[in-house]
């Protein structure tokens, strides 16, 4: 009685991980890459100890310092950034032949029956999809309020670490610390800020600009490879 049962438990588990592949792998990667820029950022953080004459410090006090938050939530920011901005922006912005653009004649943010709300909802839509007013709109705008959202929270998570660590160093130059206001004026913040915005503007921008001259088959990323340069918001 129990190896029918084991088996379908199997059963549902590869369906659950073939189904949910795409997120299971670039959580498992996202892991990894925390965990190593933790052990990396652990080794540098206490070789500059060295240089400056300080004591190193364990790793477990390394994870709750403000160097580690600030590195985390820098490039956390520029990405949500990035989403955000590519996901807002696409609503009306068009680039001819990129798949990543929508179609030439659909900018904006379209009828009610392409976007299959309120009288053209299907049985399984959302339930706040076939209503009118403040939750059909709040459920219309939910990704990029929620990406916005984040991006929001974590440039102040970067600023709010920022700072912190910044005042450390002050200090331990027997400098004056300075409030979190004036850090946000300071060329520390700035530099942290932009060299992370930069490299996401960039590759957002090669990817909808290459994208329409090259291919990737299979990919739902890249047009089909016989499609036309010119052919706008194909995918393959």
């Amino acid at each position: 009685m129990s190896a029918p049962k084991r088996s379908g438990d199997d059963g549902r588990v590869r369906r659950f991980a073939r189904e949910n592949s795409l997120g299971l792998v670039f959580g498992v990667l996202f892991v990894l890459a925390l965990v190593g820029q933790a052990f990396a950022g652990h080794a540098d953080f206490n070789q500059q100890q060295v240089t400056d004459g300080l004591p190193p410090i364990s790793f477990g006090r390394y994870l709750t310092s403000a160097d580690f938050a600030v590195d985390v939530a820098e490039n956390w920011q520029s990405e949500y950034l990035q989403f955000f901005l590519f996901i807002v922006l696409t609503v009306w912005l068009l680039q001819r032949g990129s798949p990543e653009s929508k179609s030439l004649d659909e900018a904006g943010i379209e009828s009610d029956k392409d976007q299959m709300v309120g009288p053209y909802a299907p049985d399984d839509a959302p339930a706040w999809a076939k209503v009118a007013g403040w939750r059909r709109w709040l459920l219309s705008n939910s990704l990029g309020l929620v990406m916005g959202g984040i991006f929001v929270l974590s440039w102040l998570a970067q600023s709010v670490a920022g700072v912190a660590a910044f005042n450390e160093r002050q200090l331990s130059q027997l400098q004056d610390p300075v409030s979190w206001s004036t850090y946000l004026t300071e060329p520390d913040f700035w530099n942290r800020t932009l060299q992370n915005w930069q490299s996401e503007l960039l590759a957002v921008f090669s990817m909808a600009v290459l994208a329409i001259y090259l291919r990737q088959r299979g990919s739902p990323e890249s047009k089909p490879v016989g499609a036309a340069h010119t052919s706008t918001g194909v995918e393959g």
